[in-house]
């Protein structure tokens, strides 16, 4: 009901504290001046009026000063929050490097997460406190809005897109879960809970969440089963480039373009390859996947392909042949 949702929510991340203080400047700033202005509207209305009809007012010459005071203010005011919330977008843009690695997946009408170790739920999230987690998110269907007010955090998912978003936990407990997007008649009921677990309940929960592959794991798996390896292999005449290593690198392709090998990259090569083939190797070879893989299995792909082949991209540079 009602009564359940408060109207401002307890904090419990450690974005959420910064988050509320720019929230409060603003409104503090905008109460300030609506009360300013509406007093000075009283005042001037009172003092300024014609008291005959025929009355005429008096001439006025301007103020250079009050005039740089009434811009200066004003820009400066606006100046703090734009270099404010500037920094404050940066940082909840980006997140640590050692944050864990989450996927979920939305879709009429839930929340599908899968955890680093393989552990699934829907719309529901188990996570440790005071660690960085990282949600790497796309959806099967509509567009939906990922939204956790506790962590004042909210992050729309696309179809044919992955986005991101991120958060540490700091306080204990079970927290709302809502989509924050209309996506369809059940948009109100596509709702779950964030439960944060301190680090040996969450190990616990791990346990006992079942024996599931990881999505890396799940990943290798495909990779085998949709006969990847055919023609993505080190061998001398290949079909394919080599992907061992390639992730988080830059490709040649045939048009002469360079792109970044990255999830969305590896996404539109899997579902349409001949729309960026690397240089030196066939366009339109390889067949569109589209209808054969659900998006958990892009997912898993991508997984694999960050660490596949990782000890052998330490131990050599980098090249060109990346992707399809």
């Amino acid at each position: 009901m009602w009564k359940d949702l408060p109207l401002h929510p307890e904090q419990a991340s450690t974005l959420a504290q910064p988050v509320d203080l720019l929230y409060l400047f603003l409104v503090a700033v905008s109460a300030f001046f609506a009360l300013l202005i509406s007093v000075l509207i009283v005042v001037f209305t009172a003092k300024y009026r014609k008291d005959r009809p025929n009355a005429t007012s008096a001439h006025i010459e301007g103020s250079t000063l009050l005039e740089i005071v009434w811009t200066g203010i004003p820009l400066g005011l606006t100046m703090i929050m734009f270099g404010w919330g500037a920094v404050l977008f940066f940082q909840q843009a980006r997140p640590p490097a050692n944050a864990l690695e989450f996927t979920v997946t939305g879709k009429q009408w839930m929340w599908k997460a899968q955890h680093p170790t393989g552990q699934r739920e829907i719309n529901d999230l188990h996570i440790p406190i005071g660690v960085p987690c990282r949600l790497t998110m796309t959806s099967e269907d509509v567009i939906h809005s990922y939204f956790i007010p506790a962590f004042r955090t909210k992050q729309d998912v696309v179809p044919g897109r992955y986005s991101q978003m991120w958060f540490e936990a700091n306080k204990l407990g079970t927290y709302d879960l809502f989509c924050a997007e209309y996506c369809g008649t059940k948009h109100s009921q596509m709702i779950g809970k964030v439960t944060v677990l301190s680090q040996k309940d969450y190990e616990v929960w791990l346990a006992g969440g079942g024996s599931s592959e990881t999505p890396a794991q799940a990943g290798e798996r495909l990779f085998s089963a949709l006969r990847c390896i055919t023609c993505h292999n080190n061998t001398a005449g290949a079909r394919g480039p080599d992907l061992a290593g390639k992730f988080g690198t830059e490709a040649l392709l045939t048009s002469g373009a360079k792109v970044m090998i990255d999830a969305e990259y590896v996404r539109e090569s899997i579902l349409n390859p001949a729309a960026k083939t690397v240089n030196g190797f066939q366009v339109g070879l390889m067949p569109t996947y589209q209808g054969q893989v659900k998006e958990d299995d892009i997912l898993a792909l991508i997984a694999y392909l960050k660490t596949f082949g990782a000890a052998k991209a330490a131990a050599s540079p980098a090249t060109g042949n990346a992707a399809k």
